[in-house]
């Protein structure tokens, strides 16, 4: 989960105090509490590790993560050699084609090493053009031991649960003659009805409706709705809504080659770690994790139905299962090691 930071134009009236004491905190409890550096772009001022000394490690470091592409390079860091971007959300896939219809999202062109969740770009499955970006797969990275197991008589959660921001605007992209929303709202509005059919089983929601007739819409359909932005505010908050309440329904967003990107969101990995069976839609994951234990993918309502039915039959099964996963196909020190390894470290 990104940390919940204050925006450059909040910071800009209140200062980065907030930031400042949210990342520290974050990083003390890890062992990083002199190893982290902030920097304040409206003042230019560095916190923690001085400027010198972050630019020393960018000379000294192996590699260097440019996490969602969301850095854009500067000189310091070319003194790096190795400059790894890895996409998470697929939005920077697409913004290297050189297709007028397209629009393109912000990657700076310094990165020397390109990785992505989409497993199959670059494929005959997966028709995005790449325009020449050599983009190599790679996994959402979940760490077990900040996901502590569930013993194995724990209750089983009262309701299965997604968070979600309702709409998403400004990435929508037409391709090909067709047209593909970047936002989840759609694929909301097809399932919507699941609580109904189900009305025995308790669905619930962490989103912000955008307005009341997003609310009544919700609510109609048979989902609890809670408040996201203390699920989002920390951590902690974050990590014991899923490890407290939840097994998962999904659904993902539209995408250009949507049944074949062989994708799971990060967020589906965290349920998996905290031994929450997690049902969600088909985007050809199975290639890699398979599904059918504590994992399900559906392309159906039936089929999500189906997999919420097994799931209750034996919840203690899929609990464990679902934790096996994310050792099995989502495990950091493996995820990163095989990154690493592609790059010669």
């Amino acid at each position: 989960m990104a940390p919940t930071l204050r925006s450059a134009h909040q910071q800009r009236r209140h200062g980065c105090a907030y930031n400042l004491g949210y990342l520290r905190a974050a990083l003390e409890r890890h062992g990083l509490g002199e190893r982290w550096a902030y920097w304040d772009a409206i003042n230019d001022v560095y916190h923690g590790l001085s400027r010198e000394a972050v630019r020393t490690l960018y000379a000294e470091a192996d590699a260097l993560i440019n996490l969602c592409g969301a850095t854009q390079l500067r000189e310091e860091h070319l003194r790096c050699p190795v400059r790894i971007m890895i996409d998470t959300d697929r939005s920077m896939s697409r913004s290297n084609t050189p297709r007028p219809t397209l629009r393109r999202a912000p990657m700076s062109t310094r990165n020397t090493h390109f990785f992505t969740y989409g497993a199959n770009l670059g494929t005959t499955a997966c028709p995005i053009p790449l325009s020449g970006v050599p983009w190599r797969a790679t996994r959402p990275p979940v760490d077990l031991d900040l996901w502590p197991e569930p013993p194995r008589d724990a209750a089983v959660p009262p309701c299965f649960t997604t968070i979600a921001t309702w709409e998403n605007k400004g990435k929508n992209i037409d391709f090909e003659g067709n047209s593909y929303l970047w936002s989840k709202h759609t694929n909301f509005l097809e399932y919507l009805d699941l609580p109904r059919h189900r009305p025995q089983t308790c669905f619930r929601m962490a989103m912000l409706p955008p307005d009341e007739a997003v609310r009544e819409t919700v609510e109609a359909g048979g989902w609890g709705l809670a408040d996201p932005r203390p699920v989002s505010a920390g951590m902690d908050a974050y990590r014991d809504f899923i490890s407290g309440l939840a097994r998962r329904v999904h659904r993902r967003q539209g995408h250009l080659c949507p049944a074949e990107q062989r994708l799971v969101s990060d967020r589906a990995v965290c349920y998996l770690a905290a031994g929450r069976p997690v049902v969600t839609m088909r985007t050809g994951l199975i290639a890699y994790c398979p599904a059918g234990h504590g994992l399900f993918d559906y392309a159906s309502k039936d089929e999500a139905l189906a997999a919420i039915d097994t799931i209750a039959a034996d919840y203690s099964g899929h609990s464990r299962a679902a934790r096996e996963l994310a050792g099995d196909c989502f495990a950091g020190e493996r995820v990163l090691a095989q990154l690493l390894a592609e790059r010669g470290l």
